[in-house]
């Protein structure tokens, strides 16, 4: 594996194996879960979990790189986000003679394998290989128990002003899946769609998730005044942690346990109205 060709001082960081560095936070997440936590040497904003990521040193962000911190930080291999990073960016990387590797986890059966594939590159195989068990029995155990649920038509709301969803090949339609919820939005062309509140209402959706840890941002403000929306007159509109199910790592099982039981308690609403 190549070496970057550094500018400045040698790294501060000693690390036993391939020095790495992680362009997305849930990338960051995934090298934690494969067992390599220990041999990440840079990271980008917001990369918070597990907590010890937070002292990792930062390179920029996921749009913009320090190249003068990359340089320091001497890392052997730097895992970039295909889709979420600019291609300009890992271009100019490649330019620069780093070693990446582009990681795209589509769908939930991608994660295991890529957690797999870190741990190769890492040489924490056998840590990897346990995570990625672990992910794949809590998925199947999902997908069994989804063939008994009754279907939700769910708006996932990810902001709301203006409103901002994603369609069915977004991964956390997939995680919505799992629990018997139907996105309202699945047929958009766009990935990652705005839709004006007219198309909403017209999908009348009998569950409103919004993607913030509390409802003190004001996500539902305004749903109120629309009762004829069938998760507003029943009152289920319910809030999820959106680093759960925005970040397309190991985490989104937990997401998905989080989504499955806010639907329940729609369900139980829903069988109990008049």
């Amino acid at each position: 594996m190549s070496l970057l060709l550094a500018a400045g001082a040698p790294a501060a960081i000693v690390v036993s194996g391939p020095r790495i560095v992680s362009l997305a936070p849930h990338i960051t997440e995934m090298v934690f879960a494969a067992g390599a936590g220990q041999q990440l040497v840079g990271v980008v904003a917001y990369s918070d979990y597990p907590p010890a990521a937070r002292d990792i040193p930062r390179v920029g962000d996921a749009f913009r790189l320090d190249y003068e911190s990359m340089a320091l930080l001497q890392p052997d291999v730097v895992l970039a986000w295909a889709s979420g990073n600019p291609r300009e960016m890992t271009d100019r990387l490649v330019d620069l003679g780093y070693t990446l590797v582009r990681l795209e986890p589509r769908r939930l059966d991608d994660i295991p394998g890529q957690l797999e594939s870190i741990g190769a590159l890492a040489g924490t195989a056998a840590e990897a290989a346990i995570a990625a068990d672990q992910f794949r029995s809590a998925l199947a155990a999902l997908r069994a128990n989804a063939a008994d649920l009754s279907p939700l038509r769910v708006f996932l709301q990810f902001a709301a002003d203006p409103y901002f969803t994603v369609n069915g090949q977004h991964i956390a339609s997939e995680v919505l899946a799992l629990c018997g919820g139907q996105n309202i939005f699945a047929d958009m062309p766009l990935l990652a769609p705005t839709v004006g509140l007219e198309a909403i209402i017209r999908g009348n959706p009998e569950v409103i998730l919004a993607t913030t840890a509390a409802d003190s941002d004001g996500s539902f403000t305004g749903w109120q005044n629309w009762q004829a929306v069938a998760a507003v007159q029943a009152g289920t509109l319910y809030t999820v942690d959106p680093d759960l199910v925005s970040r397309a790592g190991p985490r989104l099982i937990d997401g998905a346990r989080q989504i499955c039981s806010r639907l329940e308690l729609a369900r139980q609403k829903l069988q109990a109205a008049p």
